[in-house]
């Protein structure tokens, strides 16, 4: 493994039931990178994401997180040190904000009876809520948030045991446009607060990136169709192609926005 990659995936395939998901995909991260998986539906980025965060094994190929290889380290153990943010996260106890961030360290999505956190542990996770913009939120009960909060919530809970990587699987899947705009708003703090932090998100709406985003992997049928620097790899040629559609992309103050490129009427 590359001596300061975070994550590593060389030449990896995933098959599931006699079906290639993933071909021959490889990707490298570092420390201060923010990676965006991206491609149409079904191109394979959560299966992608779930190697990456030590939920699964590669078929063929080979996957470091963290500098153990996936296959031969304790997987569950080796998941605690990622900070994986589902937005699918299935709890069903009314717990308050504060203790939801505090599953981080236990890695449940429940409390563990009879664990206590010490005073720091509580101080950090006040300061998370309060980093996310959740600190007029702090004593909610879970039922009563918005998909945003959740969101917001669940991406504190990640950071509690102070990972060194952040995945984060279409955290702004259900948003308004108000709770799109505060999830990227604080997630670009994070990529400012935690400059050793290495994140990589997936989404299928190029509108979702964060302005802090440096590198882009393009999915198209499970193979990877360009990787690299942000600028190199999202031009509206590339974006076209993997998607299958005649794209125009424009930027403006870090963000993305798209348009069908229509050709010019006679």
């Amino acid at each position: 493994m590359n001596a300061t990659a975070v994550l590593q995936a060389d030449h990896v395939d995933l098959v599931r039931d006699g079906q290639a998901i993933l071909q021959e995909v490889s990707l490298t991260v570092r420390p201060g990178e923010h990676w965006a998986l991206l491609g149409a539906n079904g191109a394979g980025k959560s299966s992608l994401l779930s190697l990456l965060g030590a939920l699964a094994h590669p078929t063929r190929g080979t996957v470091q997180v963290l500098g153990h290889e996936l296959g031969r380290v304790d997987m569950r153990q080796l998941r605690s040190y990622v900070g994986h943010v589902d937005p699918r996260h299935a709890l069903r106890s009314p717990l308050k904000v504060q203790d939801v961030v505090l599953t981080g360290l236990t890695n449940t999505i429940e409390r563990v009876p009879r664990w206590s956190p010490t005073a720091e542990q509580v101080a950090t996770a006040d300061r998370l809520i309060a980093l996310l913009g959740l600190s007029d939120r702090h004593g909610a009960r879970w039922p009563t948030l918005s998909q945003g909060e959740r969101g917001r919530t669940l991406i504190a809970r990640a950071l509690m045991p102070s990972p060194r990587l952040l995945l984060l699987d279409e955290p702004a899947t259900g948003l308004d446009v108000a709770g799109r705009e505060q999830l990227i708003e604080r997630i670009d703090t994070l990529q400012h607060t935690y400059p050793e932090l290495a994140s990589v998100l997936v989404t299928h709406h190029l509108e979702e990136l964060p302005p802090g985003t440096t590198h882009v992997l393009l999915l198209r049928d499970g193979r990877a169709l360009a990787s690299g620097p942000v600028d190199e790899v999202l031009t509206s040629d590339q974006v076209s192609k993997c998607f299958d559609h005649p794209i125009r992309l424009t930027r403006a103050d870090g963000r993305w926005s798209v348009r069908t490129n229509r050709p010019a009427r006679p």
